[in-house]
C-alpha cells in the first residue's frame, strides 16, 4: 500500500510544480509560499479532525515535537527556495534539481539513520545525478 501512496505523492508533487509555476507569475514568491502553506495547514488539520487523530496531540513526545518542528522548518525553507527558483527559472529545470533531494535523502539516511546504502542505491543516485545534469545543461 505504501507504493500506491508514494505514486500518488509523485503525481501530486508534479501537479504542484505545474500549478505553482502558473500561480507564482507576478506574485512575490514568499507571498505565494505563504498562501500555499495556509492551504496545506487547513488541509492537514482538516484531515486530522476528519480521521479523529487530533486527540493524539497530547501523546506526542518531546523528542517527536522537536523533530516535527525541525522538519516543518526544513519544509518551510525548502518551499521558500522552491517558489523563488520557480519564479526565476523554467519549471523543466527547477524540478529536476529539486529532485536531487532523493540523492541527498539517501545519503543522509545512510549517515544519520544508518540505513543500508547498497550498490543499487549507489547506482540509482548516480543515475539520478546524471539525469539531473543532462536535463539542466
Amino acid at each position: 500500500m505504501w507504493l500506491v501512496f508514494a505514486l500518488l505523492s509523485a503525481v501530486f508533487a508534479a501537479l504542484t510544480s505545474i500549478l505553482a509555476k502558473s500561480g507564482v507569475d507576478g506574485v512575490d514568491s514568499n507571498l505565494a509560499t505563504a498562501v500555499r502553506t495556509s492551504v496545506v495547514l487547513v488541509m492537514a488539520w482538516g484531515m486530522a479532525f476528519l480521521t479523529h487523530a487530533q486527540g493524539g496531540i497530547s501523546g506526542i513526545s518531546r523528542k517527536s515535537w522537536i523533530f516535527l518542528i525541525l522538519s516543518g522548518l526544513a519544509t518551510g525553507a525548502s518551499w521558500l527556495c522552491y517558489y523563488r527558483a520557480l519564479q526565476l527559472g523554467a519549471v523543466s529545470k527547477v524540478v529536476p534539481v529539486d529532485k536531487l533531494s532523493v540523492v541527498i535523502t539517501l545519503v543522509l539516511a545512510f549517515l544519520i539513520l544508518h540505513e543500508d546504502f547498497t550498490i543499487k542505491s549507489l547506482i540509482g543516485c548516480l543515475l539520478i545525478g546524471a539525469g539531473t545534469l543532462a536535463m539542466v545543461l
